[in-house]
């Protein structure tokens, strides 16, 4: 009896990697911006209208809005909440907060997709180590994103960094349950579902071309999560805080390649 040979995360030539990119700089780009424009007094409507400005000029259509139905060009979490937060004039950032922003963009048919957490001024140590947290969960996802690995090697990838962030920083993080990354290229969400953690060796084979989205979400408690009344907005269940940090990232000859990086400000 024979083996199946497993199918490969889907992939893309050099020429589309480097159309990918273009939208993931947008995307980028609109992240920075947004990030400026995070201080007290200043709600995640008007953030939303930054991040919209920034990827229509330059070119691009906001890939989040109307999207099943969603309003936003962003999606603006806010402290407990995890992910999807619908930008709104009612929301006023305050002094402390973790913000989380997703954000995505197509440009020409492809997509960029990046999240990024930080604070509104200076957060509490809790607070900043569960976002620093989030980014080694996901630096250890992206480092796994290698020629011949295969899908599970980087939820495991993710897992142990989120391991190893709870020894740096001598407490835990809850990894939500039931979300993830995904793949992504001519649509924004595309099969395989990729989860932050499990074990290694399963699913698909990664090869040179194949891109996905990882996202880590962590928070300073439950794993738990429940979906509002919007039917969007994610919270967790004990109202503790929660991080989210996304790349969309190919597989590339010389190893993981970030297609969606931010311009240094």
């Amino acid at each position: 009896m024979g083996f199946r040979k497993p199918k490969p995360v889907p992939f893309r030539s050099p020429g589309e990697l480097e159309a990918m990119s273009e939208a993931g700089a947008i995307v980028g780009a609109a992240l920075v911006a947004v990030r400026a424009a995070s201080v007290p007094g200043v709600s995640t409507l008007e953030l939303d209208e930054v991040a919209e400005t920034v990827i229509r000029e330059a070119g691009a259509v906001p890939s989040f809005k109307g999207y099943h139905g969603f309003p936003g060009s962003i999606c603006s979490s806010v402290n407990d909440v995890v992910v999807h937060g619908i930008p709104s004039a009612d929301v006023v950032l305050a002094e402390g907060d973790l913000v989380s922003i997703d954000c995505g963009a197509i440009l020409d048919g492809w997509h960029g997709d990046s999240a990024w957490s930080f604070g509104v001024g200076e957060l509490s140590t809790a607070d900043a180590e569960l976002s620093d947290a989030t980014r080694i969960s996901l630096e250890a996802g992206i480092a796994a994103m290698v020629d011949g690995a295969r899908l599970t090697d980087i939820s495991h990838a993710i897992e142990n960094g989120t391991k190893a962030a709870e020894q740096k920083f001598g407490r835990s993080f809850g990894i939500v349950s039931g979300y993830g990354g995904h793949g992504i290229g001519r649509e924004m969400h595309l099969e395989p579902f990729l989860a932050n953690e499990g074990k290694p060796n399963r699913g698909p084979v990664l090869v040179v071309g194949s891109t996905l989205a990882i996202e880590p979400m962590l928070t300073l408690g439950t794993t738990e999560t429940t979906v509002l009344d919007d039917d969007w907005t994610v919270v967790t269940d004990d109202g503790s805080r929660a991080a989210h940090w996304e790349h969309t990232v190919a597989v590339t000859e010389d190893g993981p390649r970030i297609l969606t990086v931010r311009p240094r400000s």
